[in-house]
């Protein structure tokens, strides 16, 4: 069972990591990244590349085992920066936490199907059993429950509910014990390079409630700075960042540093992170992204309550990192 906001906020409290630390080295950036998440994959590019010491900084790769450690290295100043949930930054600073979000992908996860399926449509999914990633306040989740009850689909007493982790839930789905499942992208990229299909992604169910395109629900998360010279930082960062994504969408050669951290055991698997992550890119102008966010924001704090966005009753001012020039 994943711990809850509260027991990640005990536990950095306990552990007397609640306030910000500032890097010890100031030329340096910590980021704290995942085993196998995809931020290690621009994290290579800009290290393999020396892309941080043209823009005068030293990135530093903090190693965290998960999700929560990531959060609670974050609130504990133990990092600058980790990639994290729109919702979740959103939360933060409503609550007093003055953060600032830089989108990273707008690929979002997807309902996968198996190849031969009676399934076509969200009516069709009355009766199966779905599984679930993420719990029951996954934004991809909730969007989906808030797309069925669109077509009169009360779609958690309707169908027979599985909440689990993404790797199981995709063996499940392979050996017939799902119908459907809902996963995080690499996993459905996976899954893709095998056979499988998509009955609806997020960002597709996020189009019916008015976003206008592809909105960013992951980001950079930083801490507003203090002084010009952590501006200079982050900014020195985020050109680094794009510069990275702007070499994984020219150069084979960028891909072939990426390679060994994805574990694409064939060439099809290869190819289909590698489409997920650059159609991901986010590629428009803060102010886009906002308007969407604001719009998608409605939809899910009606759909999960305060459990899910926590008592403010919208996306708070400031939220987007937006410095001035």
């Amino acid at each position: 069972m994943r711990p809850s906001r509260r027991q990640v906020l005990a536990a950095a409290a306990g552990a007397g990591l609640l306030g910000p630390v500032l890097a010890a080295d100031p030329s340096g950036f910590r980021l704290g990244v995942l085993p196998f998440g995809t931020v290690s994959w621009e994290a290579e590019v800009i290290r393999s590349l020396r892309l941080d010491e043209a823009e005068g900084f030293r990135l530093e790769q903090v190693r965290l085992a998960g999700n929560d450690a990531a959060r609670i290295a974050f609130l504990g100043g133990q990092v600058d920066a980790i990639v994290s949930d729109l919702l979740w930054a959103a939360r933060l600073r409503n609550e007093g936490r003055a953060v600032h979000f830089l989108p990273f992908s707008a690929t979002e996860g997807a309902l996968m199907v198996p190849p031969e399926t009676e399934i076509s449509q969200l009516g069709d999914l009355k009766g199966k059993r779905i599984g679930i990633a993420g719990g029951a306040l996954d934004k991809n989740w909730l969007l989906l429950r808030a797309a069925a009850e669109r077509e009169g689909l009360d779609l958690p007493n309707a169908a027979s509910i599985a909440y689990g982790a993404p790797p199981i839930l995709a063996e499940k789905l392979q050996s017939g014990e799902l119908d459907a499942a809902l996963l995080y992208w690499t996993f459905c990229a996976r899954l893709e390079a095998r056979g499988f299909r998509r009955l609806i992604g997020a960002d597709e169910i996020a189009g019916r409630f008015g976003v206008t395109d592809r909105l960013a629900l992951l980001g950079y998360l930083v801490d507003e700075p203090q002084g010009g010279d952590r501006i200079r930082l982050i900014q020195g960062f985020l050109r680094a960042s794009q510069a990275a994504k702007g070499e994984l969408v020219s150069s084979d050669a960028a891909w072939a540093l990426v390679r060994p951290l994805m574990e694409a055991p064939d060439e099809a698997t290869f190819q289909a992170l590698r489409r997920y992550f650059l159609d991901g890119i986010p590629r428009r102008a803060v102010a886009a992204e906002r308007a969407d966010a604001e719009r998608l924001f409605e939809v899910l704090a009606r759909v999960g309550g305060e459990k899910l966005v926590g008592r403010g009753a919208s996306l708070p001012p400031g939220l987007y990192w937006d410095p001035p020039v």
